[in-house]
């Protein structure tokens, strides 16, 4: 396992949209095995394959729920529910935080590390991470969708 480089933004790799992976391999195996050691190392919940310059539709999130590690091959958000807003960061674009509108509950479907299709349904921390890794996979990033974006030290003014 490695720790791999994160892309930063305005890496055009981060507006790219991901390929699918047509099957599960060694070498994606590999791959989410480095994704999750690089999230953990950075630290982050999330991450999403863009973000290591690799443009295949994979993602790892561990959001310190019931879940664990959760690896997704090909996700695909199959249905959405309720709604929240606030703050979101990300990996690629450190220093910066948005206030975000998301889905309250999302319900994904997509591959595990085995190949097999599994389904999980999230909500509040997940739910967002599962929309916020999904959208890198599609070339969007959380500054795009943003109702506001704050450099991180002028939110923490701000909230004195």
């Amino acid at each position: 396992m490695a720790i791999r480089m994160i892309v930063k933004d305005p890496d055009p790799v981060l507006r790219e949209k991901a390929k699918p992976v047509p099957k599960m391999t060694p070498n994606i195996q590999k791959l989410l095995d480095d994704m999750a050691d690089t999230m953990y190392d950075a630290p982050g919940v999330g991450l999403a394959a863009p973000q290591i310059g690799i443009l295949k539709r994979v993602i790892v999130m561990d959001v310190g729920d019931e879940h664990g590690l959760i690896h997704l091959v090909n996700p695909e958000i199959i249905s959405k529910d309720g709604e929240q807003f606030g703050p979101e960061g990300c990996l690629s674009i450190p220093g910066l935080t948005g206030d975000v509108r998301r889905a309250q509950t999302v319900t994904v479907k997509g591959w595990n590390r085995e190949g097999e299709e599994i389904v999980i349904e999230g909500t509040d921390l997940l739910a967002r991470c599962i929309q916020h890794e999904v959208d890198h996979l599609n070339g969007v990033l959380f500054t795009d969708v943003a109702e506001s974006v704050y450099r991180d030290d002028q939110r923490e003014r701000e909230e004195r």
